[in-house]
This record gives structure tokens, C-alpha cells and sequence, in this order.
């Protein structure tokens, strides 16, 4: 392979040529979910979005540090310091201490990970975790004089910062813009200018989560957390930095400030966004009725669906869009999808039966290499299926006789189809991809049972337990904890 893999940079709004700071290492950071509810579809594109990019960059050599967070840590819905801290109010919704919360909502994104075949990544900081690194940052804002202390609050200047930096560069928008669409909200008074954002936020004494500063009690700012462990893990400045398109502005954008802030550098050489979905041609919301779940997906326990759809189709699906353009669930894009998919994993089980010959009636080499060109132009995945699709045509053709291959060629294609079916795109069989969503599926149940248990509310455990054996489900609690077997 000698193509050079390029990405549309956000922050340039062009295609360049990737370079790494320090090769062949390359540092990849990835916005993670915040764990108060159940993870959405938008999210789970983002993530296998960059499931893909990691994949990618190490199948072609680098050694990839990839960085997602967890944000176990409340913050305020706006930079004024109202709104809504997702995860206090779900901790009084559920009567749950708030680390209950997030430990209920990590370990079901990490199961929606494990069922879409989305790969963990290198390092999984947390918020709580790194709050003494967020309050090392902002002490360096400060002495750096591109912040101010304000009833125990710390805001952070955009007009100073903006005296010798540019502030908006990397979603366009133009600062006095957002002054005017500001100067009326609440909670601006404590501010200097409406387009400030909190950095550090005091917050009230009954407030559930919160930690001692140098400047009184509070909680980091809504952006702190992805420049200081971004900073800690890949460095003052690293490769690629990658999120859902809603997260351009202000939540990256502020990300840069506070960065160059603190260390007077650029953080990032290549942005990435991920674009939304929509749903028949209506942007996906709660309040619409047509916002789901991935479990309700895999079920198809949904006023939308027509039937459940596999983990594998769904991924598949998703990969047949680039990652920088809408991608639009329908009933009928899902069912087309799930064609699509089966018949590539039919073709693709054909490989070690197929017949060779003494000649090749197609170049295997030249297929091969438009695979890469398709990835190396910006991870695109809808080219590479397209390619991967010819490969099926040749599986097709030469088991029924009318193309011929050499062996040597069939070792060849083998490989292409194995390397980007399963170890780039990340597909599974689905028989494979069946057990795994039976077996995780299983576990969730039975980690439920368990908490029923541990609250005493044994009437639910005993039910859970009955239910699973009218199905032939057989579980039995040990010394070591619950396990499941199948009765014939």
C-alpha cells in the first residue's frame, strides 16, 4: 500500500494529508458519553465512527493511543452556570447517590459497545477522576490572564483571550454574533462578557456532587474535563480529536481556548466530526416521538419499527454512510441494509470452499488496493463496501464456475475481505454476533436480578429467575456469583 491516508480537517474545512506529530505513534481523543441515561443512536454512531478510525490507523502500522472519557461528573446544562446538572437530577429522579447513577449507565454503554463490536479504547478516563488536573488547568488560566474569579466561580475571558488569539475559527461563528444572541439570558451578570463560559462553577451547598477548590466549593466546567485529560494522556498537543457534530461549538471551541489558555498551543492538529441522524427526514428528538434506543433497536420494541434489526445490520448500515454526512433510519433503509449484509456474509463464508484454477480471471491486487484508496480518502466507508461488494461478485462468480482464481490470488482476496470486513468495518458473522448479543443480554438480565437482590426485593429475583427457565434458561447462584446455561 502507498496511498497517503487524508482527513477533512474540520478546523481548515479541507482535506490534508495526515501527518503525524510523532510517528508512528498518533494520539486519537474522542468525546465520551455522559452516563445519566442510556447511550442513543447518535452516540453510537459517533462512537463506531471512531471505532472505525481506530481500527483503521492501526491495521496500516500506527501505534494508536486512543482516549475516550467518561463524564461521571454533573455539569450545568449552559456556561452561565443554569440549567440542569444531568447527573444530579437523575440521581433524584432514580433515588440513586449519583456514582449509582453512573455505574448503572457506564456499564450499560459498555454493553451496547460490546453488542455493536465497538472496540475499547486505549485509555477510559473519568471526570471524578482527574478533578485535580482540571483544577491544575485552571490555575494555569488564570496566572495566564485569560480567566477571572467571581463568587467562587471562574469564567474564562473569550474578549481578552481574543486580543491575541482567534476564538471561533473551528465552527465559524463570529463572537459578536454570539453576544448579541446571549446579551438577554439569564445568569450573565456575573459575568464580563455573555460570551464567557465557566471554567470552575460554585454551586449550592446541597448540591450532590462537588469538590474543594482554591476558589470554594464546586464542580469543573462542562468543557475542562476533555482538555485536561486530552492534555494529560496524549499530550500538550496531539493528532486527532474526534466528536458528533453537535459538539463543534461551544463545547470544542472552548476546548481550544482553554488550551492555548493554559499552554499557549493548539491542542489539536485534525478535527473530526461525526453528523447527525435523522429519522424518515426528521431530525431525531425526544419530543417528535421518534427518538430510540439501540436496545429498542435490537428488539424492535418501537411505535417506528417493523421488526427488530441485528447489531451487525445496524453497524453495517451505518458504514454504508460516510461519517461526515447525514444518515437518515428508515424501516426501509434498515431492511435494504440487512439484505446487504446477509448477502456479504453468505459470499464471505464461500472463501475457504472455493475451487482454484491455473489463471485469475480478475486482479485481486488492483481490488486490494482500491480498498485502502477508499479508507486513505477520508475513512470512506461507503466506497470501500462498494469495492467490498465487487469481492462478493468474484466469491460468487468463481463458485459457480463461470470465473476462475489462482490460489495464490484466493489467499489474496481471503485476506482483503478478512481485514476490511472484519477487522476495519468491524462486522461479525451472524451466528457470532447472535451468541455475543445472547450472552450480554443474559448478563444484563442477570446483573438486574442481582441488584433486586441486594435490595431485598426478592419477589423481583425469584421472577426474573422463573421467567428465564419457562425459556429454557437455567441459572444458578454460586460462591463466585450467577451463571446461565442453556437445558436441552
Amino acid at each position: 500500500m502507498t496511498q497517503q491516508l487524508s482527513i477533512f480537517n474540520t478546523l481548515t474545512r479541507k482535506k490534508e494529508v495526515f501527518v503525524p506529530l510523532n510517528p508512528p505513534h498518533v494520539g486519537l481523543y474522542s468525546c465520551g458519553p455522559t452516563v445519566y441515561n442510556e447511550v442513543h443512536l447518535g452516540n453510537l454512531r459517533t462512537f463506531s465512527t471512531f471505532d472505525v478510525v481506530f481500527r483503521y490507523l492501526s491495521h496500516i502500522g500506527y501505534k494508536v493511543r486512543y482516549v475516550r472519557n467518561i463524564t461521571d461528573c454533573g455539569h450545568l446544562t449552559n456556561d452561565a452556570g443554569q440549567g440542569v446538572d444531568r447527573i444530579h437530577e437523575a440521581s433524584m429522579l432514580e433515588k440513586l447517590e449519583p456514582m449509582e447513577v453512573v455505574q448503572k449507565y457506564t456499564y450499560g454503554f459498555h454493553e451496547v459497545c460490546r453488542i455493536f463490536n465497538i472496540l475499547p479504547p486505549s485509555i477510559e478516563p473519568t471526570a471524578t477522576g482527574h478533578i485535580v488536573e482540571q483544577i491544575e488547568m485552571v490555575k494555569r488560566i488564570l496566572e495566564n490572564g485569560f480567566a477571572y474569579v467571581v463568587n467562587g466561580s471562574v469564567y474564562f475571558d473569550v474578549r481578552k483571550f481574543m486580543e491575541k488569539h482567534s476564538y471561533g475559527e473551528l465552527s465559524g461563528r463570529v463572537v459578536d454574533e454570539l453576544y448579541e444572541n446571549t446579551r438577554e439570558l439569564d445568569g450573565q451578570d456575573e459575568k464580563r462578557n455573555a460570551v464567557d463560559f465557566a471554567i470552575w462553577k460554585a454551586v449550592s451547598p446541597n448540591h450532590i456532587q462537588q469538590w474543594s477548590s482554591p476558589w470554594g466549593m464546586g464542580i469543573p466546567g462542562w468543557h475542562l474535563e476533555c482538555s485536561a485529560m486530552s492534555s494529560k494522556y496524549l499530550g500538550q498537543q496531539f493528532d486527532i480529536h474526534g466528536g458528533g457534530m453537535d459538539l463543534k461549538f461551544p463545547h470544542h471551541e472552548c476546548e481550544i481556548a482553554q488550551s492555548i489558555g493554559a499552554y499557549g498551543l493548539a491542542p489539536v492538529r485534525y478535527w473530526m466530526h461525526a453528523n447527525m441522524l435523522t429519522v424518515n427526514g426528521d431530525k431525531m428528538s425526544k419530543s417528535k416521538g421518534n427518538s430510540f434506543l439501540p436496545g429498542e433497536l435490537f428488539s424492535g420494541q418501537h411505535p417506528l419499527l417493523d421488526k427488530a434489526y441485528a447489531p451487525m445490520a445496524v453497524r453495517f448500515f451505518m458504514m454504508q454512510s460516510h461519517y461526515a454526512s447525514t444518515l437518515d433510519f428508515s424501516n426501509e433503509a434498515l431492511q435494504a441494509a440487512e439484505k446487504g449484509f446477509r448477502k456479504l456474509m453468505s459470499s464471505v463464508a464461500l472463501l475457504n470452499s472455493l475451487p482454484t484454477a491455473a489463471a485469475s480471471s480478475s486482479d485481486i491486487t488492483a481490488l486490494r488496493d482500491r480498498c485502502y484508496a477508499a479508507m486513505n480518502d477520508d475513512f470512506n466507508t461507503p466506497i470501500l463496501v462498494a469495492h467490498l461488494f465487487e469481492a462478493v461478485r468474484i466469491i460468487n462468480s468463481v463458485n459457480a464456475g463461470t470465473e476462475t482464481i489462482t490460489k495464490a490470488d484466493l489467499v489474496l482476496l481471503s485476506t482483503t475481505v478478512n481485514d476490511f470486513v472484519f477487522g476495519i468495518l468491524g462486522l461479525k458473522q451472524e451466528e457470532e454476533a447472535n451468541n455475543d448479543l445472547l450472552g450480554n443480554l443474559l448478563n444484563m438480565i442477570l446483573n438486574t436480578r442481582t441488584a433486586a437482590k441486594q435490595n431485598k426485593d426478592f419477589a423481583a429475583s425469584d421472577k426474573i429467575r422463573d421467567e428465564l427457565a419457562s425459556m429454557g434458561i437455567r441459572i444458578k447462584d454460586g460462591k463466585d456469583g450467577t451463571t446461565w446455561s442453556i437445558e436441552n
